[in-house]
């Protein structure tokens, strides 16, 4: 049986369609698949641990008759578990890891019926935003290969991009699904906190900053995706609002006119803008306005600072509960050898923190997510770069200066109270939010965020922009992109690497 040329002009829905008139049966598009991820990964390092016999005995065993019936689909190498196959996180202690469950959305992701053949890389603990780990190696832009894909969903949206596969999984705690997508040129959507289950290994990643979904190449896919997936699980900590319709249909309805803020400020540092950023802006600027929306510039009224230093504390008080949740999943302590030295570093600086100071920061970030959500209340859609320029280069997003900060506790498995971690803090906002400037905001708010591929720089990068709703009203947002993508077309844009027939 041969495989199906045509694979890229088609989204997944498209696909699925297909495979429902029976024009082409779920095994050629697996072969399809497979045969592109085989021409395209060894430059690109996106898939990191290939499940085909698993996705062929899938197939014979017979596909539930869901939404994505029959499409080949790829899953993050974190939080999604799939029993039986490795799950590394990107980390060294990880590496023989294999869990004997599916995570919930793993499960609904199987009862649309999508084929799962492989997991793509991330960075270690989905800490970056770029994917870089030294257990699996870095994951390239297919744009440009010497250019980052973004994180930490990296490896799934270097793999959609590449033309892989039209749509896989990934996760965002700070703007991992819509870095990448920014990054590659695809569509990156966040949900509102708690519209997509965590079960049930975990209840609330990164203090619910963390929300898994997909990134595409279609508006339409991510909405079929999340009403697929959508709703709690069994000991959900909350849930979001309930829904009116679904989000697919909202994709095809004109949405009414709508008040859309705008800023070219930076919400988490005072970075400057690239002018590409900035350039791209204005041009979808002048594009909602073409569709009959009303445009005002503002910035909501949070505070950069406190927002930035309660992220970071939250971050490294995460990160040493992760490594020493570690010891109890594989069996036995664990060391600096098992970790990168920034992941260690991270925990240690964590463990230095106290009760205090976590409910502290937890307070100051609830009161700035209140102060954004009235804020949120002028406005149908807040507007921004997704990023602060277009995809940068490999190596340049490491946490360069924590080692010389933190090496003399590095090394030591316990560690006392770190009396001056705020020059600490200061130095990891430095660092961190001069790239990734406003995407982690929307997951301490919890709103439903989505970065569109609307710009590509005078060198052809691509170029995201971030639109933002309120809580809950994922439904306005994919109203808007769904016209969007109506009026500027993305779909036909291919990259310099691209899996062909």
């Amino acid at each position: 049986m041969t495989g199906f040329k045509e694979y890229a002009n088609y989204d997944a829905l498209g696909l699925a369609e297909l495979v429902k008139t029976g024009a082409v049966s779920p095994i050629q598009l697996l072969e399809e698949a497979i045969k592109r991820r085989n021409q395209v990964n060894p430059k690109l390092n996106a898939v990191i641990y290939p499940m085909d016999d698993l996705a062929y005995d899938t197939i014979t065993r017979g596909l539930p008759q869901g939404t994505f019936q029959g499409v080949p689909f790829l899953i993050k190498d974190l939080l999604a578990a799939y029993a039986g196959v490795p799950m590394t996180s990107g980390c060294r202690a990880y590496e023989n890891y294999r869990p004997n469950y599916d995570s919930e959305m793993v499960k609904r992701y199987k009862a649309t019926g999508a084929v799962i053949f492989g997991k793509t890389n991330t960075p270690e603990l989905g800490l970056m935003g770029v994917t870089e780990p030294k257990l699996h190696g870095a994951t390239r832009n297919p744009w440009h290969l010497q250019r980052t894909a973004g994180g930490s969903s990296g490896g799934s949206a270097a793999a959609v991009a590449a033309g892989i596969v039209p749509m896989a999984s990934g996760g965002d705690g700070g703007g991992s699904l819509r870095i990448p997508a920014a990054c590659c040129g695809l569509v990156g959507f966040k949900p509102s906190r708690g519209r997509n289950p965590y079960g049930p290994a975990v209840s609330e990643p990164w203090f619910g900053q963390v929300q898994e979904g997909v990134i595409s190449r279609s508006v339409r896919d991510s909405a079929a995706m999340l009403d697929a997936t959508h709703g709690r699980d069994v000991g959900a900590l909350y849930d979001a609002p309930p829904l009116q319709g679904s989000f697919l249909a909202a994709v095809s309805q004109t949405p009414t006119r709508l008040k859309i803020a705008y800023t070219r400020e930076a919400l988490l540092s005072d970075t400057t803008l690239d002018s590409e950023c900035v350039t791209g802006l204005d041009h979808t600027v002048s594009l909602l306005k073409s569709l009959g929306h009303e445009l005002i510039e503002a910035t909501p009224p949070i505070d950069k600072k406190q927002l930035a230093h309660g992220y970071l504390l939250r971050i490294a008080a995460a990160t040493a509960g992760d490594v020493f949740a570690t010891e109890a999943v594989i069996g036995r302590p664990v060391t600096l050898k098992d970790f990168e030295t920034e992941t260690w570093s991270l925990a240690r600086l964590g463990q230095s923190f106290s009760a205090f100071d976590l409910d502290h920061a937890n307070r100051i970030i609830y009161q700035q997510a209140r102060l954004f959500e009235t804020w949120m209340q002028q406005y149908d859609i807040f507007l921004t770069p997704t990023l602060a320029a277009p995809p940068i280069p490999l190596g340049g997003f490491r946490l360069q200066g924590i080692e010389k900060l933190l090496a003399p506790v590095a090394k030591r498995f316990k560690l006392g109270a770190l009396v001056h971690y705020l020059p600490v803090l200061e130095h990891l906002a430095a660092q961190n939010f001069q790239w990734v400037v406003s995407t982690p905001v929307m997951n301490m708010t919890g709103n439903p965020s989505v970065s569109l591929p609307l710009h590509w720089s005078r060198d052809n990068l691509p170029v995201g922009m971030m639109f933002t709703a309120r809580y809950g009203d994922e439904q306005t947002l994919f109203q808007l992109a769904g016209q969007l993508e109506q009026a500027q077309p993305w779909f036909h844009r291919r990259p310099p690497l691209f899996a062909h027939a």
